[in-house]
């Protein structure tokens, strides 16, 4: 793949990815995604390549999308559309962000100077942000009644909290290199001299580790990949689905287990009744015998009285 709207220069065991439209302060275009997507996923297949390094060209990072061309900005027809790829590209594991996500290779954002919108959420998958003293940085879709895009509203509150990503995005204010720092949106800040220092951006991410332990330590890290995601959300839906089954088997099982009992219980009762009307049917026999006997005592009495009498 040919690239125009990025630079693609290997020194050694380290990428760097420049983003390259200098006159636009790199502003973001689909273009530019796809083309970010492309590199990364030729560096991890490139088992030369240790670290990739995404920085911008002249004074800017990346100024967020390119809106220039008006109402066409976000017609995902338009070829000027700063769409992030083709209609359900996140979904289907295309876009830019599942490339850098899923790139076993650690990767590391070199802050040259302002990131904006997409410029500065495009780098939230990656591993490591450092920036240059004067970098600026905002969140500041609240401001052009946009939402987070490049699946920022999952990635920034695991990366610096949910309170923290709120107040920025909330505001949508740009703020200073400083307090990214203290945010934890950034890791460190140098000098712009310094910023894309071979050595030092060898040494942050610990180049002698073996490649196999560096990727197994990118995979299994605070981050998983969007498939492990996908098999966790099906993993749960299953959980639930199993859950909900248990639970309506319970249901069943409950009220079976109710109609056997009201019907013990009514056994019971029709027992009971018929034992209490056994029993008042021979305690009514009883009394009726002890009332016949008694009148038939009585009655004899009564003659051996009269015969005596008559004698």
């Amino acid at each position: 793949m040919t690239y125009s709207d990025i630079l693609y220069d290997v020194d050694g065991p380290i990428l760097t990815v420049t983003l390259n439209r200098p006159d636009k302060l790199n502003a973001y275009t689909a273009v530019m995604g796809r083309e970010l997507a492309d590199a990364f996923r030729r560096a991890d297949a490139d088992d030369a390549i240790r670290v990739v390094i995404v920085t911008g060209a002249g004074r800017g990072f990346c100024a967020g999308a390119d809106i220039s061309a008006g109402a066409n900005s976000f017609d995902a027809t338009a070829g000027t559309s700063v769409s992030f790829g083709a209609p359900n590209a996140r979904r289907s594991g295309n876009s830019f962000v599942d490339a850098i996500f899923n790139c076993r290779k650690p990767s590391i954002a070199a802050f040259n100077g302002a990131a904006v919108g997409v410029g500065l959420t495009l780098t939230l998958p990656m591993d490591i942000r450092i920036a240059a003293e004067s970098a600026r940085f905002g969140f500041v879709f609240a401001r052009r009644g946009l939402v987070p895009e490049a699946a920022s509203a999952w990635f920034l509150p695991r990366l610096v909290g949910l309170s923290q990503a709120l107040r920025w995005c909330l505001s949508g204010r740009l703020f200073k290199a400083e307090e990214a720092l203290a945010g934890g949106l950034v890791s460190e800040i140098v000098p712009a001299a310094t910023l894309l220092d071979r050595r030092g951006n060898r040494a942050r991410l610990h180049r002698p580790h073996p490649a196999a332990v560096v990727a197994l330590r990118r995979r299994t890290g605070l981050f998983r990949s969007p498939e492990d995601r996908r098999t966790a959300r099906d993993g749960i839906g299953r959980g639930r689905r199993r859950e909900r089954r248990r639970r309506g088997f319970s249901r069943k099982t409950q009220a079976a287990f109710s109609r056997a009992r009201i019907q013990r219980h009514a056994a019971r009762a029709v027992g009971r009744r018929r034992r209490e009307r056994a029993q008042m049917t021979s305690q009514t026999a009883a009394r009726s015998t002890r009332h016949a006997d008694a009148g038939t005592h009585l009655r004899s009495d009564t003659l051996s009285g009269s015969i005596r009498a008559s004698d």
